[in-house]
């Protein structure tokens, strides 16, 4: 299974870029795990823009925003499991800038989900999802790490 993270913006800091490192590497043993950023800003519309030129034609897409639909984590990995027993082998999340995404990147989704009710930097989010994709493939493998 392919699992990406399409993204606007650049990680800048040291410890972001380690916690993304060592996520890609845990995921490695699980799927074929990729990142690619887009430049963000100046605006909503010229991101989208880079955005929807870079989503992958064979994903399912997941858009990480606000006023999504929370989940829990056995949940989140339920996703993941319908993905698997659909056929569906590329899952792409999509994360915005610091202004979110805009309407035609979210219309292309098929699942919206939010982590929280809270704000979190774009780029730390990165690196929230990494864990939770790491966390959903140990749940589905039934290993231990979940509690």
């Amino acid at each position: 299974m392919k699992v990406s993270i399409l993204c606007a913006g650049k990680l800048k800091e040291q410890y972001l870029k380690d916690a993304m490192a060592e996520y890609s590497k845990r995921l490695s043993r699980y799927c074929k795990f990729s990142v690619l950023e887009v430049t963000d800003g100046p605006d909503m519309e010229a991101e989208a823009e880079r955005l929807l030129k870079n989503i992958p034609s064979d994903a399912e897409l997941f858009s990480l925003e606000i006023e999504g639909k929370g989940c829990s984590s056995p949940e989140f990995a339920g996703y993941f499991e319908e993905c698997m027993n659909a056929g569906k082998s590329h899952i792409c999340f999509l994360i915005g800038g610091s202004e979110g995404l805009s309407e035609r990147v979210r219309a292309e989704a098929s699942r919206h989900i939010s982590f929280s009710a809270l704000t979190f930097p774009h780029q730390l989010m990165r690196v929230i999802l990494a864990e939770q994709i790491y966390r959903a493939f140990k749940i589905i493998a039934k290993e231990p790490y979940h509690k």
